[in-house]
C-alpha cells in the first residue's frame, strides 16, 4: 500500500444522532437540502456519494438510478443500510479511503462530497481521485468549510485569532478539521479540469441565538434566498460549488455497469479484473483480497 494522508475515522461514532438529530442542527440540514435541490441534476444513471456517513443526504439524490454510498467507517455505512435498505439494489455500500478510490476511471456521471473535504489533509489529492472516476460532462457538487467567513474575519481583525483568513493555505483549527479559502478551492478544481457552474453560500444564520428564536424551517427558507449571493461573495461558514468535468474526452469512457463487480478496480494495482468470491473480491493481478461483509465492500485494508 502506498502512503496516504491520515484519515478521520468515524468508526463507532453516534455522529448522526449526537450531531444532527440532537445537536440543534435542523436549520443547517434544511439549508443544505435547499442548496442541493438548486444544484442537483434532475436525473442521472450513477452517483457517487463521498463521505456519505449514515445516509443523511442520500434520499435527496432520488433522481439517480443507482448510488454508490461511500464512507471510511463501516459502522456509519451500517446505519445508512438501516435507513436506506440492506437489499435495495439502488444502493451499493463501499468502505474506502478517498485518497485511494477503488473505482474504474471515467465511470460516474455525478458525485457529491458534503461535509467531507474539511477532513482532508491533502485536499488536492482527494479531489484528483474524484476527478479520475468522473465521466466527461459529469457534475460534481462539493461543499467545503470556508476560512474566509465573516466570523473569522472579525476575530482576526480584533486580534482574537492568530491565523489569517485572507491567505490561500488551509487552516487546521482542530486535528484533521480544515477550513479552505474559496479561491484555493477554485484553483484546485480548475487545475483538475473542472469548470465551475454555480456557487452558493450556505448557513448565513448559523448563530445560536437565531436558531433558538426562529423556527428552523423559516430560517432555512431565508437562507435559501441569500444562497445565490455566493456567485460574487463568499463569507459564510459553508460554501457549495457545482462543477462540471470538461467534456474533452481523455481515455476510455466506461459504460454504466450492469453488475456491481464492474464498478471496481483494485486500489493497490489498478486492475479492473476483480473476481467476486463468497466473502471477498479477489485481484488475480496482485493477489489482493478485499472483504465483503454484510453487504459492504471494504477496500480499506486487504484481508
Amino acid at each position: 500500500m502506498t502512503n496516504t494522508p491520515p484519515v478521520c475515522n468515524y468508526e463507532g461514532s453516534d455522529y448522526q444522532t449526537s450531531f444532527w438529530e440532537q445537536g440543534g442542527r435542523e436549520y443547517e440540514d434544511r439549508a443544505e437540502a435547499i442548496a442541493l435541490q438548486k444544484m442537483l441534476p434532475q436525473k442521472g444513471k450513477l452517483m457517487l456519494e463521498l463521505g456519505a456517513g449514515a445516509g443523511r443526504n442520500t434520499p435527496r439524490y432520488a433522481g439517480f438510478e443507482k448510488i454508490v454510498v461511500l464512507d471510511y467507517s463501516t459502522t456509519q455505512l451500517a446505519q445508512a443500510q438501516e435507513k436506506l435498505g440492506h437489499a435495495n439494489p439502488k444502493y451499493t455500500y463501499v468502505a474506502a479511503d478517498i485518497y485511494r478510490l477503488p473505482f474504474r476511471d471515467n465511470l460516474f456521471d455525478a458525485a457529491t462530497m458534503i461535509r467531507t473535504l474539511h477532513h482532508m489533509a491533502d485536499a488536492p489529492k482527494a479531489l484528483s481521485q474524484v476527478r479520475n472516476v468522473l465521466q466527461p460532462g459529469a457534475i460534481f457538487i462539493l461543499e467545503f468549510a470556508n476560512k474566509l467567513n465573516l466570523k473569522s474575519i472579525l476575530r482576526y481583525w480584533l486580534g482574537r485569532q492568530d491565523w489569517n483568513p485572507f491567505t490561500l493555505e488551509p487552516v487546521e483549527f482542530v486535528k484533521l478539521n480544515f477550513d479552505f479559502h474559496p479561491k484555493a478551492i477554485r484553483n484546485w478544481l480548475d487545475g483538475l479540469g473542472f469548470s465551475i457552474e454555480k456557487t452558493l453560500t450556505v448557513s448565513h444564520f448559523r448563530l445560536g441565538v437565531l436558531k433558538r428564536i426562529v423556527p428552523a424551517k423559516l430560517l432555512a427558507a431565508l437562507d435559501g434566498l441569500f444562497q445565490p449571493t455566493g456567485a460574487f461573495l463568499q463569507l459564510t461558514p459553508s460554501v457549495f460549488i457545482k462543477a462540471m468535468v470538461e467534456k474533452t474526452v481523455v481515455g476510455k469512457m466506461n459504460e454504466s455497469p450492469v453488475n456491481v463487480i464492474e464498478l471496481f478496480k483494485c486500489p493497490d494495482c489498478g486492475s479492473e479484473k476483480l473476481e467476486e468470491k463468497k466473502d471477498h473480491l479477489y485481484c488475480p493481478n496482485c493477489q489482493a483480497k478485499w472483504a465483503v461483509h454484510e453487504g459492504i465492500y471494504d477496500f480499506r485494508e486487504k484481508v
